[in-house]
């Protein structure tokens, strides 16, 4: 291999696993509290691990959050705000892992953050990808799929020009957002752990490869590129008049093409799907994003190849 396709990364060193983001999204939080007490099996020789509880308030009364969602306050605004009484709880919670993760894009933030989710929609053990440049995390997540094949992986890429997340990891260098379901919202279930604790030990397990010093060639991994969120039909109040057809739910990751059924009114009537074009919906009928207005996101499959990688320090 030439040089001029290997890209040299400094070795990972500090390495934070966020739960509770938030506080109903129960599988993060037991795995997070149960590595505090024993972190076994999330230590790498030469790696700091640190299992965080992001939004303790939140986990307490199990709810998604206090006053805002703390997984889209992590802009320049919210990271600046003046501290003062009325500041949402949220927005103080991100200043403090800011200060403690941190800072958002200075040399000194930690190297990679897992940010451990569950939805109550049919997606699997998904990996979400924020940009589409980061080699590091592009060759971490075709290690990892490798690793559960058979069992499917999709990666979601929502690097979008007018949709901007300003997530909790992105404080990282590298930043894993890690959703995994069908789990309901403050219920645990076995099968749900386990494919996230699959997903961290060999996310961890590629870190500690990367570290000895062993070069990945260059690779193509397939994932899922947000193009639009789509909200429910509604009436002239704003209430929802149909809700998520029988023929779309649970089909995350699956075509939709033109005429297929994607919601159905109360009189039995079925809304088809006019795109002239395949996409393939996700977060299809998530009950967190009911007050977001978002019945589920279409995406396009698109293909990312990722540079050779190697540590700087091999």
């Amino acid at each position: 291999m030439t040089s001029c396709s290997v890209v040299l990364e400094a070795p990972v060193q500090r390495v934070a696993i966020f739960g509770g983001t938030h506080g109903n999204e129960l599988s993060g939080v037991f795995l997070v509290k149960h590595w505090q007490k024993n972190g076994a099996e999330i230590q790498r020789s030469g790696l700091q691990v640190t299992p965080f509880i992001t939004n303790p308030r939140a986990v307490k009364k199990c709810t998604r959050y206090i006053d805002c969602d703390l997984n889209r306050v992590f802009d320049p605004d919210n990271l600046g705000r003046k501290v003062m009484e009325d500041i949402p709880y949220e927005v103080r919670k991100a200043q403090e892992i800011n200060n403690l993760f941190g800072p958002k894009g200075s040399d000194v933030a930690y190297d990679l953050i897992f940010d451990l989710h569950n939805t109550t929609s049919n997606m699997g053990g998904t990996l979400i990808l924020e940009n589409s440049g980061n080699d590091f995390i592009m060759q971490m997540f075709h290690y990892i799929k490798n690793a559960l094949a058979p069992e499917s992986c999709p990666v979601f890429l929502i690097e979008h020009p007018n949709l901007k997340y300003a997530t909790t990891r992105s404080i990282a260098k590298h930043p894993v957002g890690v959703e995994v379901g069908p789990q309901p919202q403050g219920v645990l279930r076995a099968d749900i752990l386990d494919k996230m604790r699959k997903i961290i030990k060999h996310g961890l397990d590629f870190v500690r490869i990367f570290n000895e010093g062993e070069e990945f060639p260059p690779c193509t991994i397939e994932v899922y590129r947000i193009i639009e969120k789509v909200d429910y039909p509604r009436n002239k109040n704003d209430d929802i008049i149909a809700i998520i057809h029988p023929c779309l739910q649970d089909q995350d990751w699956q075509p939709l093409n033109k005429g297929d059924p994607v919601f159905l009114t109360c009189d039995g009537e079925t809304i088809a799907y006019e795109g002239d074009s395949t996409v393939y919906p996700t977060f299809v009928n998530e009950a967190a994003y009911y007050e977001k207005k978002q019945a589920f996101v279409k995406t396009v499959k698109v293909k990312l190849t990722a540079k050779g990688l190697r540590s700087s320090s091999s």
